[in-house]
């Protein structure tokens, strides 16, 4: 496994830049943009992209990170099956083989916001106590739990997802930065501006019933 630490090219001298953290970006830049286009092929890109993030947080030992890959997987598969297996009443009204964009009520966005926040803050916890070695045990607790939440929303096909990821963004970039991550904080960045722009595509389509 020692490519996973191959350096591309230094930046100042004494920052590497290394080939995990490229792959990376590519397939969660294509993955995001697939998702944000309502396209079901962001799946097959999904899975490619949630073995090369558990390589790249075992490299950082970002433990709490690397515990959410095979739940990422899980989700994923649901939500392909989702999105392609609508129940009568989900189908999209252009293509009734493909579940239709909906929103969450407030009482369930109330509840996803408290769940998250319990969940990141006891995570961290735990992680701060069982795996000292996690360089920021509660931010990337939150992150996690946020990315969790922000998959499960998207494998329902909640136009709510999006404000998710936006959020994973911002904490992501914090994260990245603060472990000296190179790609990973321009990605976010990238993902940020994706996720403007999906959630705006995503209302149209919750409109067309779509």
């Amino acid at each position: 496994m020692e490519w996973i630490n191959y350096t591309l090219f230094t930046i100042g001298g004494d920052t590497p830049v290394l080939l995990i953290d490229l792959l990376t970006s590519i397939a969660g830049l294509t993955c995001v943009f697939l998702a944000g286009r309502n396209n079901k092929y962001n799946f097959w890109v999904g899975y490619l992209y949630t073995a090369l993030l558990f390589l790249m947080f075992w490299n950082k030992n970002l433990y709490a990170s690397i515990l959410l890959q095979p739940i990422s997987l899980a989700i994923n598969i649901m939500g392909h099956y989702r999105w392609t297996h609508p129940k009568k009443e989900e189908e999209s009204s252009e293509d009734n083989k493909a579940l239709k964009v909906t929103m969450l009520t407030w009482p369930q966005r109330f509840m996803t916001i408290a769940s998250v926040l319990i969940i990141a803050f006891l995570w961290g916890w735990i992680i701060n106590h069982k795996l000292p070695t996690d360089p920021k045990p509660y931010l990337d607790s939150c992150v996690t739990v946020l990315i969790l939440m922000a998959q499960f929303l998207a494998a329902l096909k909640k136009w709510d997802c999006w404000i998710a990821w936006l959020l994973v963004n911002i904490s992501q970039m914090a994260l990245h930065i603060s472990v000296g991550h190179i790609f990973m904080p321009i990605v976010s960045g990238l993902y940020l501006i994706n996720g403007i722009a999906s959630l705006y595509n995503w209302y149209k389509l919750y409109n067309k019933k779509a």
